[in-house]
């Protein structure tokens, strides 16, 4: 009997402490959102204490808000659905798939979501990635699958629900390649199918700082989005480059969701990323972080909180999420004035394609100091190569945008960028605009039992396979550095 009253008073208790959890509320100003779904830390680390774990090991205390499940990869695969990848915690090899299509089976994850979502979290699930495998031909196409996804994740029903019974909060944009057509027509899809839900569904977008976005830059002047978690990143515009009012953009995103976004209350996230090891460059510790934060929101109105790329790099450098959460919570402004920039607010736009999976147009400007290309390894086309990694070709010095592997430097796939002659310096990365580089740094092969990461840094990581070698352009994602 004492046995039974003590179970009753801790299930009153746990109810308790849910029914006490604040609700997400987007209009705030300390919000902090952090990606999960792709191991990180993983990707760079072998100590797999640390590596992602359940989802509901990070609702646990009132540090996140808002968690995008990454990512949805591919938009139409075996049968016509999509397919999902969530690295070590969900995919289509090591889990079970629904008969007749690659879409995996994660529905032991469905208590996971609701238990986040009682705590006051919103879950969302974030489509694209670096795969180049989410495009649409059509207004047409994106709006039947806008159909697809509310009766797989939201709103609607069907037989083949990856996440069982659970409903996610929204959907999460992150078109890193194949262009923007249909996705206009894909949000206001969903918008229209959620009006008359008794559920409030949020749509977010991740971009990079350059401004505009070469992918969802027309995408969100055209349609309504809650809020935009800018990627501060392996770009020039990045966190490393505050001090620098020539780099340094959030001036422009303001600007934008004050004069050009279809939602006046759009909130502008910081994207950061929570370790040394979760990107190539832009990363600032957590002190540095907070203090830029504080700052942006006591000038911007439109700031929403700080993004995290991921979770797993947070956690397992000092809880990073904690230390911003208690900082903007803490810290005096509430951003009510808007300050108007002097900065840029564009850059040359790169060129975009309707349906195939063409990259931005490659810049070659060199710069004019004393650097040279001493230490650099020539291209090699057997050697697939990540964002940010760096070779020799023709006497010039370039940087990869992306992944890729026999992309030869100057060709037609756009992959690089030309930083000049190596007699020359590196042109100064505000001088002009710099590569847009993207997510996923560690891309395996779906074929393979066993996958290994092959280097320690972000930048120069490489993954190998024990059993096969790549051959084709993107494969899947099981542990991601960056983001």
């Amino acid at each position: 009997m004492v046995r039974s009253m003590s179970r009753l008073s801790a299930a009153l208790a746990v109810a308790a402490s849910l029914l006490s959890a604040s609700a997400y509320d987007n209009s705030r100003t300390d919000n902090v959102v952090a990606y999960w779904g792709q191991n990180s830390y993983g990707a760079t680390h072998s100590d797999q204490a640390n590596w992602q774990t359940n989802l509901a090991h990070y609702c646990q205390d009132s540090s996140i808000d808002a968690i995008p499940l990454a990512f949805l990869t591919v938009f139409f695969s075996t049968g016509g659905l999509p397919e999902i990848n969530l690295a070590n915690s969900c995919n289509s090899v090591d889990d079970g798939v629904f008969s007749g299509t690659s879409l995996a089976n994660c529905q032991s994850m469905a208590s996971d979501i609701k238990t986040c979502q009682a705590a006051g979290k919103i879950i969302t699930l974030s489509l694209g990635g670096a795969t180049g495998a989410a495009t649409f031909s059509s207004d047409a196409q994106a709006e039947t699958f806008a159909q697809t996804v509310w009766d797989l994740f939201l709103g609607g029903s069907s037989s083949t629900r990856p996440f069982g019974d659970a409903v996610l909060d929204g959907l999460d944009l992150d078109i890193e390649g194949g262009g923007s057509t249909g996705f206009a027509a894909f949000v206001t899809k969903i918008r229209s199918l959620s009006a008359s839900a008794g559920k409030t569904y949020y749509i977010t977008a991740a971009p990079q700082c350059v401004f505009p976005d070469a992918y969802l830059g027309s995408v969100i002047s055209a349609v309504g989005f809650d809020a935009i978690y800018v990627q501060f990143y392996n770009n020039w515009c990045g966190l490393q480059n505050y001090a620098n009012a020539d780099a340094w953009n959030f001036g422009t995103w303001d600007n934008w969701a004050k004069t050009a976004s279809p939602n006046a209350n759009v909130k502008i996230y910081i994207g950061a990323p929570a370790s040394s090891t979760a990107a190539g460059s832009g990363y600032v510790d957590a002190g540095t972080l907070s203090t830029i934060a504080q700052e942006t929101r006591s000038k911007y109105s439109s700031f929403g909180g700080v993004m995290f790329w991921d979770a797993s790099q947070a956690y397992a450098n000092g809880r990073i999420d904690t230390t911003l959460k208690n900082a903007l919570a803490n810290g005096s402004g509430g951003g009510g004035t808007t300050t108007t920039t002097t900065q840029p607010t564009t850059t040359t736009a790169p060129t975009t394609t309707t349906s195939t999976t063409t990259a931005p147009a490659t810049t070659t400007t060199a710069g004019s100091g004393t650097g040279s290309c001493a230490g650099v390894a020539a291209w090699d086309s057997s050697v697939a190569y990540v964002g940010g990694s760096q070779v020799t070709y023709n006497g010039d010095l370039w940087t990869a945008k992306w992944w890729s592997e026999a992309d030869t430097p100057g060709g037609a796939a756009g992959v690089w960028t030309d930083n000049g002659a190596c007699a020359s310096a590196l042109k100064e990365a505000v001088a002009t605009e710099a590569p847009t580089l993207t997510d996923s740094r560690h891309v395996v092969d779906k074929q393979s039992s066993v996958n290994v990461v092959t280097a320690a840094t972000a930048l120069d990581a490489e993954v190998t396979s024990t059993t096969q070698k790549r051959t084709s352009r993107m494969k899947k994602i099981r542990n991601s550095a960056g983001f």
